[in-house]
């Protein structure tokens, strides 16, 4: 090879001609530099030490007898390696190892207590959810960024949506989301894309509906029930089940807010139309392998005054009693089951409350907890009880 080169040839041909890697090549001429071929040290050894300089046996057993003594004796409790080096001159046994040795010393000997962290894998998309779980159905979730203002203009609300399976990301900035926005956002989305199996959300009044008064069932949930599609609200302050679109609420901040001026609102809403038709032509592939979704009737329109019938589900966590505050009321699930996720599955109007046990660690596993009987009461006369 070194040969080859110093006739002029290139290394890139000489390493091909002897089936090498460039460096091997470069590493070699480098060795050999201008000497004579018959003068360099072609030896090829190992870069490792000819003697491994390793801790006697003696010592070794002094370190776990040390270890062991302070284990039992010490009246701070401590036992590791910086212990055992702190307290190796009151044995008199001459100079005390250093404190990465004494590490190692515990570790190679099996004397270490503690335990590496188990990375388990994570769920699978919605997995309180068993048909999302599974890919039967697909879920939307919907959330809202705030905390942005224009320069020299209003501050900036933007409702965002994204498909667990499909993708579908939207985005809709906006001087303030409100219900009525929330509808008209839906009702394009689901329009164009069709109808999910489930909506989710958080709990903001501007999806759930007021909080200060019980059995409330807002118009997004009465929306979604009407179009066939199953809300689901997220647990109080526990964003870990909106993570895929905290995700890319985020994209949607460092690709748009935080990449361009905009000087106005509408300036604002262009850029993020052209982000989010591009991120959809990207995610083709994801969409045309997620599940199917139900188109909405053309002739279709929503009615807030009907009275909510159908399937809503609200995810929870139980308190240290075992219970969990739902619909202004505190229902009693499991002793035994106290700080803990619960999937409560409501039918409306008068159907039993069924309470679903959840686990990460096993999410296949969701048993049933308990059966409630519940009644949403009539709207006129609930209103009239509290005022």
């Amino acid at each position: 090879m070194v040969t080859a080169v110093r006739t002029g040839t290139p290394l890139r041909a000489v390493a091909r001609q002897f089936g090498v890697s460039r460096p091997t090549v470069r590493r070699w001429v480098a060795r050999a530099a201008d000497a004579r071929l018959d003068r360099v040290d072609w030896s090829n050894e190992p870069p490792i030490p000819h003697r491994i300089h390793r801790t006697p046996a003696e010592i070794e057993g002094r370190v776990l007898a040390l270890r062991r003594d302070l284990r039992e004796t010490s009246a701070l409790g401590e036992y590791g390696a910086r212990a055992i080096h702190r307290e190796w001159p009151v044995a008199r046994w001459g100079p005390p190892p250093a404190v990465r040795t004494l590490g190692r010393i515990l570790d190679r000997r099996g004397a270490l207590d503690g335990q590496r962290r188990i990375r388990r894998p994570a769920p699978p998309r919605g997995w309180y959810l068993p048909p999302v779980a599974s890919g039967r159905a697909d879920c939307d979730c919907f959330d809202v960024i705030d905390g942005l203002v224009l320069q020299g203009g209003p501050a900036v609300q933007v409702l965002t949506g994204l498909a667990l399976h499909a993708g579908l990301p939207d985005a809709w900035p906006t001087t303030g989301v409100t219900t009525t926005r929330v509808l008209t956002a839906l009702r394009a989305r689901w329009r164009a894309a069709g109808v999910p199996a489930f909506a989710q959300f958080d709990n903001d009044t501007c999806f759930q509906g007021p909080h200060q008064f019980p059995d409330v069932v807002g118009r997004v949930t009465r929306f979604c029930l009407q179009a066939g599609c199953v809300p689901v609200f997220t647990p109080v302050k526990d964003p870990s089940f909106q993570a895929a679109l905290e995700n890319f609420n985020g994209r949607w901040q460092v690709k748009v807010w935080h990449r361009f001026h905009h000087a106005s609102l509408r300036a604002l809403q262009r850029r993020s139309a052209a982000y989010i038709t591009a991120a959809r032509q990207r995610g083709g592939a994801r969409t045309a392998d997620a599940p199917a979704r139900r188109p909405l009737p053309a002739r279709w329109e929503f009615n807030p005054g009907l009275a909510p019938g159908g399937r809503l589900i609200y995810l929870r966590r139980t308190n240290d009693q075992g219970a969990l505050s739902l619909l202004g009321h505190l229902f009693p699930v499991d002793r035994h089951w106290v700080h803990r996720l619960v999937r409560v599955e409501v039918t409306l109007p008068g159907g039993p409350l069924r309470f679903f046990g959840l686990r990460r660690r096993t999410p296949e596993s969701q048993p049933l907890l308990r059966e409630a009987h519940y009644e949403l009461p009539e709207r006129r006369r609930a209103l009239r009880a509290w005022h």
